[in-house]
C-alpha cells in the first residue's frame, strides 16, 4: 500500500487515516500536516460552503490527525514531533483569501496551544509558514482565478526580491529537521519561510 485515499474535508476520513496509519506503522511518532485548499473568496463573496471547506480541510483535519497521534503517544508515554504547514497569509493575507487566511491563522494558534500543552510529554509541535510557492496546485489556482499564462512562474519570480518563489524541494529539509531529534527542544515555533518580512513597510 502506497497511500490511503482520504478526503480531509470529511471528519470520518481523517479519523480513519490516522487510525489506519497507526495500525500500519505501530511505531509512528511524527506527523506533517501539509495538505490544504487555497480557493479564492473575499469577505463579501465567500459562501458558507467555501468557508466550511477551508475550515474543515485546513484546520479541522490537522486537529483530528494531531489528536489521534497525540493520544497514541501519550498512552504509550513516548515522545514525538509534529510539523504543521501554515502560510504567511495566516497573519493577514490578501483580500481574496478570507477563508484561507483565517484557517491558517487558526492553525498557528492550534499549533502553539498544543505545543504549550505537551511540553512535559516531550511531544513537540512546530509550524513552517511558507510564502508564495510554486506547486502544481498553485499553477492551477493562478490559471483558474487570475488568468495566468504558462509563464506565470517566471513573471512572479521576476517581481520578488530574491527572484524565486518558494521551492518545496528546498523547504522539505527544514521540515525533516524539525521532525528529527536534531532539532532538540524546539517547540511552539513558527518559521516564516519567505523573503517578505512580516510587518515591514515595502
Amino acid at each position: 500500500m502506497k497511500y490511503l485515499r482520504t478526503n480531509l474535508a470529511e471528519a470520518k476520513d481523517c479519523k480513519n487515516l490516522i487510525s489506519r496509519s497507526i495500525a500500519l506503522f505501530p511505531n509512528l511518532n511524527s506527523l506533517v500536516n501539509c495538505a490544504a485548499i487555497t480557493t479564492r473568496g473575499s469577505i463579501e463573496d465567500t459562501s458558507l460552503k467555501l468557508w466550511e471547506e477551508h475550515i474543515n480541510t485546513n484546520l479541522r483535519a490537522p486537529f483530528l490527525l494531531m489528536q489521534g497521534l497525540i493520544r497514541k503517544l501519550k498512552a504509550e508515554k513516548k515522545s514525538g514531533s509534529i510539523v504543521n504547514i501554515a502560510s504567511t497569509s495566516a497573519y493577514v493575507g490578501q483580500g481574496f483569501l478570507t477563508a484561507y487566511s483565517t484557517s491558517k491563522g487558526g492553525l498557528l494558534t492550534l499549533s502553539k496551544n498544543t505545543a504549550h500543552s505537551l511540553r512535559r510529554d516531550k511531544i513537540r509541535v512546530n509550524v513552517v509558514a511558507p510564502g508564495w510557492m510554486k506547486t502544481p496546485g498553485e499553477t492551477e489556482i493562478q490559471k483558474k482565478f487570475h488568468g495566468a499564462g504558462d509563464d506565470w512562474i517566471q513573471k512572479a519570480e521576476n517581481s520578488l526580491p530574491m527572484g524565486e518563489l518558494v521551492d518545496p524541494k528546498k523547504l522539505a529539509p527544514l521540515v525533516v529537521y524539525l521532525l528529527s531529534p536534531s532539532s532538540g527542544v524546539i517547540t511552539g515555533s513558527i518559521i516564516n519561510y519567505d523573503q517578505q518580512i512580516i510587518g515591514a513597510v515595502p
